[in-house]
């Protein structure tokens, strides 16, 4: 291991907002609001407030699998939070996520407004609310949730660990770095084990568990975060890549990942969403 400066904590911690690397400028020690800016708010029932993170698509996804479906009811309306400039800190979305993390959900078909905050929850909700993507028999519901929360509770060691230490993080730390890769590849350990024998999380049907684990791992076996597919070695858990792959060729997925996308590819970028027909100046078969 090369020789690194030893930190020792001081007997008090005190925020220095000049660090942090990338992100220090959105990473503060405190919550609510920095400014007021009201949310703005569409013609359909659902309006979704995100950005095309791998969290984020998670709601696109689901609504375009929704809609594929034929449930009208699952109209949208995705409105851009741009969180390199702190939109997530507006009056208005921490009214509607104090947490101030996209995506964050707003339900207009309620006789009150329903706020729907993380990811995970966004998900359960939209399947409980239109009968899809998750098994109704107790079992298979259970299995599908079992890995839902394995996802949300798993990601962030993919993340906000391997994630910014190789990516981010202003110095790069071989120990931190290397615990974090550890456990990365452990956690797709735990997936190309289950995936060998059953196709999709819950099972033989598709769910929710697929499109929360899937916008983390699957992407990241597919070469699209972090730049980390050679360093991981992904091609080693060839289960998971063909789960991934399957999952990709969803058309519905391919829309919802361009949801509120503002980086990569300028065809798979839809900064915002309000029609089906705002798809169709996009190329839907390249990915």
């Amino acid at each position: 291991m090369s020789q690194e400066t030893e930190y020792t904590p001081p007997r008090v911690w005190i925020w220095k907002s000049e660090s942090g690397g990338k992100f220090a400028s959105i990473n503060r020690p405190i919550a609510g609001p920095t400014h007021e800016k009201d949310l703005p708010v569409g013609e359909h029932p659902f309006q979704l407030y995100s950005l095309a993170t791998p969290n984020g698509v998670k709601a696109g996804i689901m609504f375009e699998e929704l809609l594929a479906l034929g449930h009208q009811g699952a109209e949208y309306d995705a409105w851009l939070i741009n969180i390199g400039e702190g939109d997530q800190f507006g009056s208005g979305f921490v009214e509607a996520n104090p947490n101030s993390k996209i995506p964050a959900l707003m339900d207009h078909s309620t006789d009150t407004p329903t706020r729907v905050f993380e990811s995970g929850s966004i998900l359960l909700y939209l399947a409980e609310k239109f009968g899809e993507f998750l098994p109704k028999e107790h079992v298979a519901r259970t299995e599908a949730l079992n890995w839902l929360f394995w996802q949300m509770g798993s990601a962030p060691f993919l993340g906000g660990g391997f994630g910014h230490f190789y990516s981010y993080a202003p110095v790069k730390l071989e120990y931190a770095i290397d615990r974090y890769a550890m456990e990365t590849k452990r956690q797709l350990d735990v997936l190309n084990r289950h995936l060998a024998e059953n196709r999709y999380l819950a099972g033989d049907a598709y769910s929710i568990a697929d499109i929360a684990t899937w916008a983390w791992y699957g992407q990241l076996v597919l070469g699209r975060l972090y730049d980390a597919a050679e360093f991981l070695q992904v091609q080693e858990y060839t289960h998971v890549v063909r789960w991934a792959e399957e999952i990709d060729a969803r058309p519905a997925v391919l829309r919802g990942r361009m949801v509120n996308r503002t980086f990569g590819e300028p065809e798979l970028q839809l900064h915002e969403r309000h029609d089906a027909s705002d798809f169709e100046t996009r190329t839907e078969d390249k990915r």
